[in-house]
């Protein structure tokens, strides 16, 4: 993978550029579309009432409380999120046709250099996300038996050691 850095909020990969915005109410609903297709793609533990459950919760609830920021190309194609309270990664999600071209590596490095990111809990379930995180410098400093919202699935608390 050719990834070049072009400065904080650029990148050039395979041909095409991406920045990273600050994503906007009007950009939520393809979040919502980009967050779905990435957890059909890599949370297989998740049953159709679970994403149908979570679908509003993303809408209403979790978008518009978080600072949330966009990889989009030059183009306007939005491929990835990540959503930052304070020190914490609440969210990062790739669209399934983008994984594994370094979207989420770079949103994840903007959030640590940027946005002073250095924690983010991972659904144990998710071996891809927990491998990512790892590969990128987490470490994992606890567990839990349930999620946020009181689910048997559960997590993996990380913290980026570098």
């Amino acid at each position: 993978m050719h990834v070049l850095m072009l400065d904080a909020d650029l990148f050039f990969d395979h041909d095409r550029i991406m920045k990273i915005e600050t994503a906007v109410p009007s950009h939520f609903e393809r979040l919502v579309a980009i967050w779905e297709s990435s957890v059909r793609a890599t949370h297989h533990f998740l049953q159709e009432s679970d994403i149908a459950a979570l679908r509003p919760l993303l809408l209403n609830a979790y978008l518009p409380n978080l600072n949330v920021v966009i990889a989009r190309d030059e183009t306007g194609a939005i491929h990835g999120f990540l959503g930052v309270d304070e020190n914490r990664i609440e969210m990062l999600f790739v669209d399934d046709a983008s994984r594994g071209k370094g979207v989420g590596k770079y949103l994840l490095t903007y959030a640590i250099d940027h946005l002073g990111a250095n924690e983010v809990d991972v659904n144990e379930q998710n071996p891809q996300g927990v491998g990512f995180y790892q590969h990128m410098g987490f470490v994992q400093i606890g567990r839990s038996e349930l999620d946020g919202q009181g689910n048997p699935f559960p997590l993996l608390h990380m913290r980026y050691e570098g």
